[in-house]
């Protein structure tokens, strides 16, 4: 009698496997908040710069303070922008950083900063600005140097400067303007002097023709990103802001900038 009490008082077998699959559906989203973040950057000096051994610069050491509040070990590979950009779009529990925001981004991506501020510029060669832009309107028809899946491509696109040469570093397109390959170089005024250094000229030997925009820059995650996941980062970013540590490092990568000391952050849409 007791045998069939038990048995009679077990749930049903539909029951039990819808009991099954919310087991295995927790299961699996907990394998997905935990898998490994990856965490990307590119070769943008001071702003990040290195190889796949070795990331430096002013972001890296911001992403490495997170990652001390934070108890991250994960390495951060430099990657060409593209390439990372891409990764960003297309896969999930990516880091990249830094990221321009604009409301097209904030479409497809998660946006945490900012972590610095620029000038969307376009350059010429030194003494070579007055002659452009007595041109007018007709300066939009010229080749405009920037690098491939950048903001400043897109910004000059937006500005109608539709001629563009892109490459794959910024520092070829500055190699490109400075042999005279073009005249106009768009870029963000925060990297320009490392930039030219990096291949042996000086901020010097590039003018201003224009100012485009102000540019915030971020640390940007993949929209699938874990929500818990970016929570952590957040709130890591504002701690290093709160106690000074980020504005040492910045101050010590960029001695004539003002540092950003808000949080902001915006998620793309939810999708239906």
């Amino acid at each position: 009698m007791m045998i069939m009490l038990r048995i009679c008082c077990r749930p049903p077998i539909t029951t039990r496997c819808r009991t099954f699959v919310a087991i295995c559906l927790l299961f699996f989203c907990s394998l997905s908040d935990a898998q490994e973040l990856q965490i990307l950057t590119e070769n943008w000096p001071p702003i990040s710069f290195g190889n796949d051994t070795k990331a430096e610069g002013m972001a890296v050491e911001v992403v490495k303070a997170i990652q001390a509040k934070t108890g991250n070990t994960q390495a951060i590979q430099v990657v060409p922008f593209a390439r990372g950009y891409k990764a960003l779009l297309d896969e999930s529990n990516v880091l990249l950083f830094t990221v321009g925001r604009s409301e097209e981004r904030e479409k497809l991506m998660h946006l945490v900063g900012p972590v610095a501020i620029s000038y969307i510029t376009l350059y010429t060669r030194k003494g070579n600005a007055a002659n452009l832009l007595r041109q007018g309107d007709a300066i939009r028809k010229l080749k405009v140097g920037a690098y491939r899946s950048s903001i400043f491509a897109d910004t000059a696109r937006k500005k109608g400067f539709f001629n563009l040469e892109l490459a794959v570093s910024p520092l070829v397109i500055a190699n490109m303007l400075m042999a005279k390959r073009f005249d106009l170089w768009v870029e963000g005024s925060v990297v320009v002097p490392s930039i030219l250094k990096d291949i042996g000229y000086s901020s010097d030997d590039v003018e201003p023709v224009m100012v485009f925009d102000a540019l915030e820059l971020y640390l940007a995650f993949s929209a699938k990103t874990p929500a818990s996941t970016i929570k952590i980062w957040e709130d890591a970013l504002r701690a290093i802001k709160k106690d000074g540590s980020f504005a040492k490092i910045y101050h010590k990568w960029l001695p004539d900038e003002v540092p950003p000391m808000q949080v902001i952050h915006t998620s793309p849409p939810t999708q239906p």
